[in-house]
């Protein structure tokens, strides 16, 4: 039987799958070792290949995989043929089974958003920290929860569609392992079997985010400390105390250097480590730090010029750091208190625009700097009342 047509009550279930495997490869349950273990067994008989002397269960990605390598002497890559004899064989039937227009649509509308949440933002983080950590020896890894877009491809045509082929029973190895543990790899003689993550945290785009502890950690205590996407040393997390303008200024990576900006506070920063005062006027005063192959920080420091009673700064001090700027605090009562506030600009002062584009670019002063964070130009602000 060939399919050749996806009605519009099969494409209203796209979602529903999408859901239904980003959960299964981003679960945080214990591992069904048992189910697992048998699965990849049966790959091995697939395969022709004698069962493995040692079977590995390990509570994470990188225990998994250190012990592999520990085991390396006893080693000949796997991973390879169970694929050919699984996946390609899988999706040889369904391809040639399916008509085109049909299987790509669930390929775009299910496997590739599956995948992007799952595959792209968690697994590559996942396996780019092991690589980092025990090397490079061991790249015949498959299986898991973390292939799960490849299991919701499959599944969708058989549950959904109707597909319905003797292949599938080779894809049941593959689902088995995608909803029992979090990842395998396969040599002759050694099985190692992970583990899914205790705590995955991401943020509303799905990179793996957490400001509190670990955005993905495991119950071995393997861990990875994220922002946004940017993965971290876990002290940057974990002791915001660490970081300090001059461990900024010597991190080389510009996306963590960005992290520990953001976590120390811009305006703190810019105070702290002495940035260049670049103009003052009757507005504020614009500060700019260089930073090494990434965007200049420019903020401009300005005075509420409203008193309130939980004010930071006195008349006096007002009048010292900000000079011209402080004219509301030169008539003041004398007992005023005052808050002080940064405001981060564009570094070529260009103003943001209500259709969400940047203008020409203004001369850099304090007051154009202002300015530009209203999406107006130096001229154009002229303030009644501040508040």
């Amino acid at each position: 039987m060939r399919i050749t047509t996806i009605n519009e009550e099969q494409k209203a279930r796209f979602p529903e799958w999408v859901q239904r495997y980003i959960e299964i490869g981003l679960s945080t349950q214990p591992a069904d070792f048992d189910k697992a273990t048998a699965a990849a067994l049966r790959a091995y008989e697939l395969c022709n290949i004698g069962q493995p002397m040692v079977v590995l269960r390990m509570s994470s990605p990188y225990g998994a995989t250190l012990g592999g390598c520990i085991a390396w002497a006893m080693l000949r890559e796997l991973g390879q043929q169970v694929e050919s004899q699984v996946e390609s064989q899988v999706r040889s039937q369904v391809e040639s089974q399916v008509w085109s227009q049909v299987w790509s649509q669930v390929r775009s509308q299910v496997e590739s958003q599956v995948r992007s949440q799952v595959w792209s933002q968690v697994r590559s983080q996942v396996w780019s920290q092991v690589e980092s950590q025990v090397g490079s020896a061991i790249y015949n890894d498959r299986g898991g929860a973390f292939w799960s877009s490849w299991i919701a491809y499959v599944a969708f045509m058989r549950d959904v569609l109707g597909w319905s082929d003797p292949v599938l029973d080779r894809f049941q190895i593959d689902e088995d392992l995608a909803t029992s543990c979090g990842w395998v790899w396969w040599h002759e003689n050694v099985l190692a079997i992970s583990d899914r993550p205790s705590i995955v945290n991401r943020d509303e785009q799905g990179r793996l985010h957490c400001e509190t502890g670990p955005a993905i950690a495991y119950r071995d205590g393997w861990a990875i400390h994220a922002v946004h996407g940017v993965v971290v040393p876990a002290d940057i997390i974990e002791d915001p105390a660490s970081v300090t303008p001059s461990r900024i200024e010597s991190e080389s990576n510009a996306e963590i250097r960005r992290v520990m900006i953001e976590r120390y506070g811009a305006s703190r920063y810019l105070l702290d480590s002495g940035a260049k005062v670049i103009h003052r006027d009757a507005v504020g005063i614009l500060y700019r730090k260089e930073l090494a192959d990434d965007e200049p920080i420019v903020m401009v420091r300005v005075l509420n010029s409203t008193p309130e009673p939980d004010g930071v700064m006195s008349r006096d001090e007002a009048i010292a750091a900000f000079g011209d700027a402080a004219k509301a605090a030169m008539d003041a009562p004398a007992d005023a208190r005052f808050k002080e506030y940064m405001l981060r600009v564009d570094p070529e002062l260009r103003p943001l625009l209500s259709d969400g584009t940047k203008g020409n670019p203004q001369k850099i002063t304090a007051r154009n700097a202002v300015a530009s964070s209203f999406g107006l130009r130096g001229e154009d602000y002229e303030p009644y009342i501040e508040s």
